[in-house]
């Protein structure tokens, strides 16, 4: 009789993890911008041509839609601006040597159902040209506010700051992600910073 059952259970665990395996999709990056719906409106056509000459990729100025876990969890992201080199807001908190701090500007609108409420800065993080990826770390730019720490918006509504980031002096920062759930979501945004 135990045998059985210890059968049945691995049995099972078996099923459960290909089950596991076969829905999970893994992450992915997302780079296309959303298109641009009021020049559409203005031009008053929306014509093959006028979609083919849609960036490539995502770069500062464009939006990308991106979604949580949380069922009804999307956001409209949005690189405003860039600050490179940033300078510090603080005299007492100045990068480490031969280091210096790079600011992204960032807008997220709730485009979703549910609440948004995280910490921005723990899903961002910029990578160079040659591969090498950078956290945020905290600090204030002279560039302007830094995104609130836990950041809490309702459907509708919008959130706008700088996340910073401290990269070697010679480093050519290429590119900005953004994840949702303090990074851990399945889609991430990326931008060309070049």
């Amino acid at each position: 009789m135990h045998a059985r059952i210890r059968i049945a259970a691995a049995v099972a665990a078996a099923v459960g993890a290909l089950t596991l395996t076969a829905c999970d999709t893994g992450s992915t990056v997302v780079d296309k911008p959303k298109d641009n719906a009021a020049a559409q409106a203005d031009s008053g056509k929306n014509t093959a041509k006028e979609k083919s000459d849609a960036p490539e990729v995502a770069k500062v100025g464009d939006t990308l839609t991106l979604e949580g876990f949380e069922e009804g969890s999307k956001l409209d992201v949005t690189v405003v601006k860039v600050a490179d080199p940033a300078k510090s807001a603080d005299e007492f908190m100045e990068p480490a040597s031969g280091k210096r701090f790079v600011g992204v500007q960032f807008q997220l609108v709730n485009t979703g159902k549910a609440a948004y409420s995280d910490s921005p800065s723990n899903g961002a993080q910029v990578a160079d040209s040659e591969g090498q990826q950078f956290d945020a770390t905290f600090g204030d730019i002279t560039a302007g506010p830094s995104m609130a720490s836990g950041l809490k918006l309702k459907p509708g509504a919008k959130g706008l700051g700088w996340i910073v980031f401290e990269v070697p002096e010679a480093a050519k920062v290429d590119t900005v992600q953004f994840t949702m759930d303090s990074g851990f979501a399945d889609k991430t945004g990326e931008w060309k910073l070049r």
